[in-house]
């Protein structure tokens, strides 16, 4: 595999206005999600923007910006739109979508994405975690992932996402991480079709996928990192990442 990163970020935030931009310990927000993602030493990094002050504090910092249409309707578009401009010749056959809104990811956390793709059978691969708190498991905005882990394995096939808590019974929850690496014509795939039905239902990105017939695979890992969605997280963030570079 010889993957890229490309972070989408916009400023139209709903519940955080200009989010990616927000200070944090000296540092944008969306400069220290580029630093994470170097780190993890994947492969190049890029940061598609929807604005020019995104790309203005991406290159101050000495990262590669490439400006998108504000008007692209997810970040799922907006890297396969940096990707043609970054990479006509193909010579990725793997993209890592990566949040703007994860200061604090472990870039070994990015490392794990990558698993499922050794598996053909896996055209995109994600993350989760168990769930642990019951207000977790009842939250619409904690994403559910329905997959089974054989003992001793760490990758699953992903049977179904939901807002709701799947499957029912005793046994973990799983709690969908927002990060994928896709095969190049998995995300050529995904960006031509139209919204499905039950990704309108649910209002979930990745049921087109499996609607499509593409096969997700997940990596689990031990814990969610924290994302920015509201100015509580923010100021949390600033906690945690204050001591950090």
């Amino acid at each position: 595999m010889n993957p890229i990163i490309l972070i989408p970020a916009r400023l139209g935030s709903t519940r955080l206005p200009g989010k990616v931009l927000a200070d944090i310990a000296g540092l944008p927000m969306i400069v220290r999600v580029l630093h994470r993602a170097r780190e993890s030493a994947l492969g190049p990094v890029a940061v598609a923007c929807g604005e020019p002050e995104i790309a203005r504090a991406v290159q101050a910092a000495g990262g590669r910006a490439i400006l998108t249409d504000p008007d692209l309707p997810s970040g799922s578009d907006r890297i396969f739109a940096a990707l043609n401009e970054i990479d006509p010749d193909q010579a990725h056959d793997v993209i890592i979508n990566l949040q703007g809104d994860l200061p604090g990811i472990d870039p070994g956390d990015l490392k794990c994405v990558l698993r499922p793709l050794h598996d053909p059978r896996h055209d995109i691969a994600t993350l989760v975690a168990p769930i642990t708190h019951a207000e977790e498991a009842v939250a619409a905005s904690v994403v559910k992932c329905v997959c089974a882990f054989a003992p001793g394995e760490d990758v699953a096939p992903a049977l179904y996402f939901s807002r709701n808590a799947v499957p029912s019974g005793e046994g973990p929850l799983w709690h969908h991480i927002g990060i994928y690496a896709y095969r190049r014509a998995a995300l050529a795939r995904f960006v031509a079709a139209p919204p499905s039905l039950l990704e309108q239902r649910e209002r979930l990105e990745q049921l087109r996928a499996l609607e499509m017939g593409l096969g997700i695979g997940v990596t689990r890992i031990a814990k969610a990192p924290f994302g920015v969605d509201t100015p509580a997280d923010l100021a949390q963030a600033r906690i945690d990442l204050g001591a950090k570079p």
